[in-house]
């Protein structure tokens, strides 16, 4: 019987692991990317925006690990752009262990009115991405007995809400990818889940939050009303929460977990 091991950075064997997570210059990406570096792990960064507004971001993650951190622009909505990403990510961190497709784009509006364009553009960015990049990396995480792959999916793949058809089809069509790649796996040591966070705080929530309080509410009553009927918490769900989580699930003790459903959201899907 073997028993995991703590190393010096808190974490369970994950000093040198290389990891790639999309959509990762802020928000819950971030918190991600930064929770891995933290873990011991050399993290590539991605998103849209050009290096030099991204250099913020990696300053302070590496101020925090002595871990290798790179970023690179990239437009997810094509298999050129996911390819060039992995491609680029292998070529300099050596290799990917641990990726997490984290990319998202949002088009709201009900079916009659949501365009053909932003639907494809959905179904690009918020599934075919994550198709195409676990594709990529699976042959070397194979050869090298070792990965980590995780879907983030949202309580929107596991429940419908109005005016997100594109965005609620591409979560729960997340959810069929994880179970599939899990199962394909079980010869490997390569497990895969999907993560469900529900409310995170974004800068878009912020700003609606914020309009509350001027309006008089005080912040924990103006995140309770923003969360009515959602999560019975009633606050946001912390990005520490869903990226501890993951962390955990990059270690040796949750070899034997795999194609799980993990929601992270304040009692939302028990009510």
């Amino acid at each position: 019987m073997t028993t995991a091991t703590v190393n010096e950075n808190g974490a369970f064997g994950l000093k040198g692991r290389r990891a790639l997570v999309t959509g990762s210059t802020g928000g819950l990406g971030l918190a991600l990317a930064q929770a891995l570096s933290r873990a011991g792990c050399d993290v590539m960064l991605s998103g849209l925006e050009a290096s030099a507004k991204v250099q913020p971001q990696i300053d302070s993650i590496r101020l925090e690990s002595d871990s290798i951190v790179a970023y690179r622009q990239a437009d997810l909505s094509s298999i050129d752009g996911v390819n060039a990403l992995v491609d680029a990510t292998a070529k300099q961190l050596s290799g990917v262990d641990i990726l997490v497709n984290n990319a998202v784009v949002r088009h709201f509006g009900p079916i009659a009115d949501l365009s053909p364009e932003n639907w494809e553009h959905g179904l690009a960015v918020n599934l075919s991405a994550a198709f195409y990049s676990t594709r990529r990396v699976l042959p070397a995480m194979r050869q090298n007995g070792f990965g980590r792959i995780f879907n983030m999916v949202s309580v929107y793949g596991l429940r419908g809400t109005p005016d997100r058809v594109g965005y609620v089809t591409a979560k729960a069509a997340l959810i069929g990818l994880t179970r599939a790649v899990a199962l394909e796996n079980l010869d490997y040591d390569i497990t895969c889940h999907a993560l469900c966070p529900g409310s995170v705080l974004t800068p878009g929530t912020e700003e609606r939050v914020e309009a509350m309080v001027a309006e008089g509410l005080d912040r924990a009553a103006a995140e309770r009303r923003f969360l009515e009927g959602k999560q019975p918490s009633g606050r946001f769900v912390s990005t520490s929460s869903v990226a501890d989580l993951l962390v955990f699930l990059c270690g040796p003790v949750a070899q034997d977990m795999t194609g799980s459903l993990l929601p992270v959201e304040g009692g939302w899907l028990a009510s």
